[in-house]
Parts: structure tokens; C-alpha cells; sequence
């Protein structure tokens, strides 16, 4: 049945406080605490910005990403791509450190299993795994889990317990959209305590399921949140509704009581949550001026596309309609042709190196995408095309000997981005400087990477987000065709 929608205008009023942000943080210093951000996918760190992310599951690296009270480390398990089997075994694994690093520093870690704002992901599975590891380690699991699924930049959000997604600019619930009909992650709930119930297979009735309504947040305040959650036990669930960051803002607030108390909560989220539980205050667009303080440096850009979304298309159309960029395709028939892949691929990267001496340069797969009827076999093919990208991209980086290496990096697809950072770049740990657009896109500067590019600017660029122009840009303003 089509739910009737939500009346946003017969919400209870807003409950903003001025000084949240600044509480928060003082707070999270007074404490001594940290955040751990499990992200399931390379693109979720589109909110925050002056954090730390690292792409490797080196205690080192994560120790150096939670180096300081009120840090925040983005931990990139890109989990979303794998089966259950091996997201829980990650989960385990990175949990278990991230838990022995609180331990051995005396200081709270709290963590967010980072997802999909659509309700995509091992929901279930990575809780659980994560409630386990902290018993192994801690001796006690989580009192609550609280569900977050928030991304308000996208218009995503949830009141009335339902998740509500824009489509066409009106507020469709989740289950109704073309997110849940996933191939892998699909679900037919929009009403949160019904969704975890049916991702629980049953095992959680939608009763046992705790809610924080928009009533609670706005009416009680962070009091009436925190009388909530001090009566959270057994890591149950807890939807939270949220339409603006002052509804998440309140929530936070309200859990430094029960916090104090000794309380522990895990959060499943999407993108928005993290800059609340943090006290980041808003930051607007990067501009030039923010990603080089000390002007922008000679030397040509190298953009990655291997997204094969129609809107990506569409982008690199626009793109390249634009001019003033050298494109270069990757054949992805020759790559998948051994007989002709090495040459292929050697061919490309040559033309990649040379074009940058003087231009910035797009490189592409060919947009016609290549299966097979065997799963199997696709998936192959899909893995050499990922081994030819990076292969070209780390002969383009070599090429920073001779001076002619990128100046600055933008890969198109969440694959492709994960694939380019940590196999291309080398991209151990980075900080995220902030997003080109409100709530979309990221740009790392990278840390521990290949001596070639530490420091050179790194994007970010989820293949379907933004709109036909976006692509084209990011292109201009990082090669300063765009006035700032």
C-alpha cells in the first residue's frame, strides 16, 4: 500500500540549541573519548571534514587517526562490496583493534557502522559482529543500538519511524523506492522497527524495537533523550527520528548522561550522524583557496572514471563537451583480452604520462559494459578492468619523477575511488579537508601514500551523485577554470 506521506509542517517545532556543537566537543575533550567510524563504503565521510581517514587496518594507522580526545577516524572497510561471511569477519577484525586501542589508552571509542542512508548493507550482520568483538575484548557488549539512517543534505530523513527518501523532490518512503529493490540489500519495511525486524529474519519483533520520536527530541529535549536511553538495555535497537541537524544535535546532547553513567551505545548510520556525534559546526563548499592556503600549484589533474551509472555517463559527456582536458580510454574488451592486455594497458599508461606533462587528463573505461553469462566470469573481467585502472594510474604517478605526475586526482565510483586510493595512490591515511558540495564529494589529503602524492589533493566522487554538470565542475575548479 502507498503510505499517504508526511506532513512536514505539522511537526512539532524545531528545538535548536545555539551552543550544541561547542558542548559536544567540550564533552568529547572532557572525556577523553573518541569516534571510530566503520565506513562501509569510500564515499561516507561526505559530511565532516578535519578528520582523519585511513584505508588499511594497521593498528598503527588507526592509532595515528585516534591520536588525540575528541578525534575522529574514518575507517574504510568498504564492507557494502562483500558477502556477510567476510563484512562480519572485517567487522571483527577492526573492531578488535579499535577496542584494544581503548583499553591500552584508558579512554572511551565510540563507533559507528557507517552505511547506506538508503538502508543498503549488512544491517544485522555487522551489529552483531560488533556487539560480539566488544564482549570478547571488554567483557560487556552494547546497552543499545541506535539507527540513524539520516542523510538530510539528500533528503533523506526519518519521522513518524518511517524513512523517508526524496524522489522528484517528494518524500517517498524507503520501501517504495528503487533502493529496495536491491539485488543484494533489498527490503520491503519503511517503518524502521518493522525494518529491523525483517532484516532480523524474525528474531526481533517490531515491539522490542525503542523509538525516539521527533516528539521526544523536540517537545523533552536532550532530558526526555536521555530518560530514554537510561532504559535501553540488551543492545535493542532505538530508530531515531531526524529531520535536521537539530534533531541529531539534541539526540547527542542527550546521550552524555546516560554516557556518564556508563552506558555504551553503537550507532548505525548514514552520512549525517558522524558530524553531530563529533561537534563538528557546518562547513560550507571547499573552495580553491582551502584545498592549496598556499596557492595552487603548477601541474596538470588526472581524473578516474569507472562508474558505468548512467548519470556518470552523462557527467563525462558534459565533461567533455566542456574541452581543455586530454581523454584517454581504457578498451575494456582489450583488457579483458589477454592477448592484448598487457600492450593495451602499457599503450594507455604512456599516453596517460605524456598527456599530463601538458594537460589535465580523463581517463575512462569504455562506457559499453562487458558481461558474461557466468557470474563468475563477469566478475572476473570486472577485476581485470580494476587491475588495468590502477596500473595506468600508478604508471601516471611514477611519472611525478619527471615532474609530469598529477597534481590532483579525482576518481569517479565508489569502487573505482577505493580502488584508486589504496592500490593506486598507496593511500594508508589521509585527512579529509571537506566536500566541493553540500554533502557530496569529498576531497583527502592524503598522509601515508606513496611519496608522490602525500599532500596532492585526492576526490572522492560517488557514481551516482550530483547532476550532469557536476563532473565538469570539479574538473574546472581544480584546474582553475573557475573563478573563487
Amino acid at each position: 500500500m502507498t503510505n499517504p506521506g508526511v506532513d512536514l509542517a505539522a511537526l512539532p517545532p524545531l528545538r535548536v540549541v545555539p551552543d550544541a556543537r561547542w558542548r559536544i566537543r567540550e564533552a568529547l575533550a572532557g572525556a577523553g573519548r573518541r569516534i571510530a567510524v566503520f565506513d562501509d563504503d569510500p564515499t561516507g565521510s561526505q559530511t565532516v571534514h578535519d578528520v582523519a581517514v585511513v584505508t588499511v587496518f594497521d593498528p598503527e594507522e588507526i592509532a595515528a587517526g585516534l591520536d588525540g580526545p575528541g578525534s575522529t577516524c574514518f575507517i574504510l572497510t568498504n564492507t557494502r562490496s562483500m558477502d556477510e561471511t567476510d563484512a562480519v569477519a572485517l567487522n571483527t577484525r577492526v573492531g578488535r583493534t579499535v577496542f584494544e586501542l581503548g583499553r591500552r589508552l584508558d579512554a572511551p571509542i565510540d563507533v559507528i557502522s557507517r552505511s547506506d542512508s538508503t538502508l543498503r548493507g549488512h544491517v544485522i550482520a555487522e551489529v552483531s559482529a560488533l556487539d560480539a568483538v566488544r564482549r570478547e575484548v571488554l567483557g560487556r557488549g552494547f546497552d543499545g543500538v541506535l539507527l540513524i539512517p539520516a542523510f538530510l543534505e539528500a533528503g533523506r530523513f526519518t519521522a513518524g519511524d518511517v524513512h523517508w527518501a526524496r524522489v522528484d523532490g517528494e518524500p517517498t518512503p524507503v520501501g517504495e523506492t528503487e533502493f529496495a529493490r536491491d539485488a543484494t540489500f533489498g527490503f520491503t519495511a519503511s517503518d524502521l522497527r518493522e525494518f529491523v525486524a525483517e532484516k532480523s529474519r524474525g528474531t526481533i519483533a517490531p515491539g522490542q524495537v525503542h523509538s525516539l520520536t521527533l516528539d521526544d527530541i523536540r517537545r523533552g529535549g536532550s532530558q526526555r533523550v536521555a530518560e530514554i536511553l537510561a532504559g535501553v538495555t540488551d543492545g535493542a535497537f532505538v530508530v531515531v527520528n531526524a529531520v535536521d541537524y537539530a534533531d541529531l544535535d539534541v539526540v547527542v546532547l542527550g546521550l552524555l548522561e546516560p554516557q556518564v553513567a556508563g552506558k555504551a551505545f553503537l550507532y548505525r548510520t548514514g552520512p549525517s550522524f558522524p558530524q553531530a556525534l563529533a561537534g563538528l559546526d557546518p562547513r560550507p563548499p571547499l573552495t580553491a583557496s582551502d584545498i592549496w592556503p598556499a596557492d595552487r600549484p603548477g601541474g596538470h589533474g588526472l581524473v578516474v572514471v569507472g562508474s558505468h551509472v548512467g548519470l556518470t555517463s552523462r557527467q563525462v559527456a558534459v565533461a567533455q563537451e566542456r574541452g581543455g582536458i586530454v581523454e584517454v580510454e581504457l578498451d575494456v574488451p582489450a583488457v579483458a583480452d589477454p592477448t592484448r592486455r598487457d600492450a593495451h594497458v602499457a599503450e594507455v599508461t604512456a599516453r596517460v604520462v605524456d598527456a599530463l606533462a601538458g594537460s589535465d587528463v580523463l581517463l575512462f573505461t569504455s562506457r559499453t559494459l562487458l558481461r558474461d553469462t557466468d557470474p563468475a566470469a563477469s566478475l572476473d573481467i570486472a577485476r581485470q578492468v580494476s587491475t588495468a585502472v590502477i596500473t595506468v594510474v600508478r604508471g601516471a604517478v611514477a611519472g611525478s619523477a619527471s615532474g609530469s605526475g598529477p597534481a590532483w586526482v579525482v576518481a569517479k565510483g565508489g569502487i573505482t575511488s577505493h580502488d584508486v586510493a589504496v592500490r593506486g595512490l598507496g593511500i594508508r591515511r589521509a585527512t579529509v579537508l571537506g566536500q566541493l558540495l553540500p554533502g557530496l564529494v569529498s576531497v583527502f589529503q592524503p598522509v601515508e601514500a606513496l611519496p608522490e602524492v602525500v599532500g596532492v589533493p585526492y576526490v572522492v566522487f560517488a557514481g551516482n551523485v550530483g547532476d550532469e554538470n557536476t563532473l565538469a565542475y570539479v574538473i574546472d575548479l581544480f584546474s582553475g577554470r573557475t573563478a573563487q
